[in-house]
């Protein structure tokens, strides 16, 4: 009886929690008073709920009044709730406060996370009636909107009313701009709003990658290179491979460039970088990674230079590359088969060259009768984490993709053409068809 109450808010609320049901309420409000504000665990908002559940139950209304109003406009920050108890506190503070704005917020979080997702997002849009200048319900909102309901319009909304809320979160602007990304943002109006947003993009290692891949998009990749050479990046669940992927394009797309304009020992710079990258970065090329685009390009430039001997050696290593590693698993084909189908274009042959594009075809045919699964291993695909994902399109993209790429090989050049703009019509941010669109108009 003696004993101090635990230092942790996590813990006095456990505890908090086993008095009540123990039935031992004076036990249960020193537990809770004074309440650990100030702890970054959210525990301090949940602990003036129970400590007003308390006081009504011992008949000390008033003060039982005052510390509902006290849990109201107490600190948002961390207070994602997570026990049956809490639930039960919040439904209560909503009935004896119904101008508390916070808890239907913080009830809203719970049900979502518990996958009741519709009541959820009610909670959501009573927080937002309730207080209209909370930004992190109207982003809750936003994802919930498109995710759940799948309400593009109302979750673009949503987002615009978060970022004008608070426009100094460089959270919702990333998110804001994932959402432009999926439901058909054009990478210039993308480009502009992060190039007029560049100190907050410099605070997140997502938002400078996507920064980074816009310019790339519009043609611009020694400012990609720029940006991906301007700070350290940290691995982040998520974002395996965006960061080297980039950083690859970037390099590939300048000694594209190069090449045309007679530059060769520039080419290979750019494509010898992009083979080893700098760690600043913070990832390498995984072991069975396919990189025979770089081989090609290589080979190109020595062909060039007029060094015979290494642009064969090239062109023969990227003509032999076998499968590829993406999205957690091995492939038998990927986009970068089509380089080997080139490698084996310039090194005179052909039969060989039509039949691995003939296969690209025939694996873009499977690919549109398959049915879409996820890896087991694959948990933190990019393009799942924050907004859902039609997996049966994405698939039809990539069929599109590979298509285009066959017919380009096969010579069939306009068809291929007509498939890249095709791929664009779905996806306007499908880098991929982007690129290889850019080269065959020019």
């Amino acid at each position: 009886e003696s004993g101090e109450a635990p230092a942790r808010g996590q813990e006095r609320l456990d505890l908090g929690f086993f008095f009540l049901r123990c039935g031992l309420l004076k036990e249960a409000l020193r537990v809770g008073d004074p309440p650990a504000i100030g702890s970054h665990d959210g525990s301090g908002t949940m602990l003036l709920y129970l400590r007003a559940h308390v006081l009504h139950h011992l008949g000390r209304e008033e003060e039982s009044a005052s510390a509902w109003d006290e849990g109201a406009t107490s600190d948002a920050d961390y207070v994602f709730p997570s026990r049956i108890e809490e639930m039960l506190l919040l439904e209560e503070a909503i009935r004896r406060n119904p101008q508390d704005a916070r808890a239907p917020y913080y009830l809203g979080n719970l049900l979502y996370d518990r996958k009741r997702h519709e009541e959820g997002i009610e909670m959501w849009e009573r927080a937002t009636q309730l207080d209209p200048a909370f930004p992190t319900a109207w982003r809750n909102l936003g994802i919930g909107y498109y995710n759940v309901r799948h309400d593009a319009e109302g979750a673009a909304d949503a987002f615009t009313r978060a970022r004008m809320l608070d426009p100094e979160d460089a959270r919702i602007l990333y998110e804001q701009d994932q959402l432009a990304k999926r439901t058909g943002g054009l990478p210039e109006r993308r480009l502009a709003t992060l190039a007029a947003n560049l100190r907050l993009v410099e605070q997140r290692d997502d938002l400078s990658v996507e920064l980074a891949t816009l310019y790339n998009d519009v043609g611009q990749p020694e400012q990609a290179l720029s940006v991906l050479m301007s700070r350290p990046f940290q691995p982040w669940e998520g974002g395996e491979g965006t960061v080297l992927a980039q950083f690859v394009r970037a390099s590939v797309l300048l000694s594209e460039c190069a090449l045309r304009n007679g530059d060769a020992l520039a080419a290979l710079h750019h494509l010898h970088s992009a083979r080893n990258p700098p760690e600043t970065l913070g990832e390498a090329h995984h072991l069975l990674v396919n990189l025979s685009v770089l081989d090609y390009w290589i080979g190109a430039a020595y062909q060039q230079l007029g060094n015979v001997q290494e642009a064969a050696r090239h062109l023969e290593r990227a003509a032999r590359a076998q499968g590829d590693f993406r999205e957690m698993q091995v492939q038998p084909v990927s986009v970068m088969t089509y380089w080997s189908g080139l490698a084996l274009q310039r090194l005179g042959r052909e039969p060989e060259a039509a039949e691995l594009f003939r296969r690209i075809q025939q694996h873009a045919a499977s690919l549109r009768r398959q049915t879409p699964v996820i890896d087991y291993f694959a948990t933190s695909l990019p393009t799942l984490l924050l907004f859902d994902e039609d997996l049966k399109e994405r698939q039809t993209i990539q069929a599109a993709f590979l298509e285009a790429q066959a017919r380009l090989g096969l010579g069939a050049k306009q068809e291929a053409i007509a498939r890249l703009r095709e791929v664009l019509e779905m996806d306007h941010n499908h880098s991929g068809s982007i690129d290889l669109l850019r080269t065959q108009e020019a």
